[in-house]
């Protein structure tokens, strides 16, 4: 890669990203740590406003924008392929932004490098072909608004062993796992991580009450029991 492509890359990579770190950097456009220290403190030389230091990581600084991005055929080819791949799994409502952010990205390229990319022979059966049901799907939008807006929630739940509970939990996160989708929540009554197949969940409702970020019941936290 010559030099000023990869310092180009560089730019996209930390915009990209709320935090960069040179480990990361590195590893993406496959050179030293060193490497990248030494461009950073040239792109800042050069008046590009990145803020962070070694050791630390790199952001841009608020408020600065870059144009609007253009991309590769290949990487057109792969935003077609995650949009239909994606769509049948997810819950309607984002299915339907998938498929006007995939329109507004491709009405912006050229004509062949459209035409390339809506060419793709690449597709997904719908997702009752699968065994995802419409009522699945609709309870997946719920998990997902509560998750972001950090509201418990309550539900019948039926085990893998046909055991009946009702839980109330804090929904941290949605996980796709080839064939079905499953919530990890904090879970009130048994003060610990658990995981919730959503076709298996019942009665859903979401409550008025919130939570906040409690240490040792995060997301991030739930990622660090499974990593360990």
């Amino acid at each position: 890669m010559r030099r000023a492509d990869r310092l180009f890359h560089t730019v996209q990579l930390i915009r990209g990203r709320r935090l960069s770190t040179a480990a990361f950097l590195a590893n993406r456009l496959e050179v030293s740590e060193r490497t990248v220290y030494r461009d950073v403190a040239d792109l800042q030389r050069q008046g590009v406003p990145i803020e962070g230091e070694a050791g630390v990581g790199y952001r841009f600084g608020a408020g600065f924008e870059l144009p609007p991005l253009m991309f590769s055929q290949d990487e057109a080819r792969a935003l077609v392929a995650a949009v239909r791949l994606s769509q049948p799994w997810l819950d309607a409502a984002l299915a339907l932004a998938a498929e006007d952010a995939l329109g507004k990205m491709l009405s912006v390229l050229p004509a062949a490098a459209r035409a390339a990319a809506e060419s793709l022979a690449l597709y997904a059966p719908p997702a009752s072909f699968n065994g995802l049901s419409a009522p699945v799907r609709a309870q997946l939008q719920q998990l997902r608004e509560a998750t972001g807006q950090r509201r418990k929630l309550q539900f019948d739940y039926l085990d893998l062993k046909d055991a009946h509970s009702q839980r109330t939990v804090w929904p941290l996160g949605c996980f796709y796992w080839g064939r079905v989708w499953t919530l990890v929540a904090w879970c009130e009554a048994r003060q610990d991580f658990r995981s919730f197949r959503v076709d298996r969940m019942h009665s859903l409702v979401v409550l008025d009450a919130a939570f906040g970020p409690v240490a040792g019941r995060t997301l991030a936290d739930f990622l660090r029991t499974v990593a360990c």
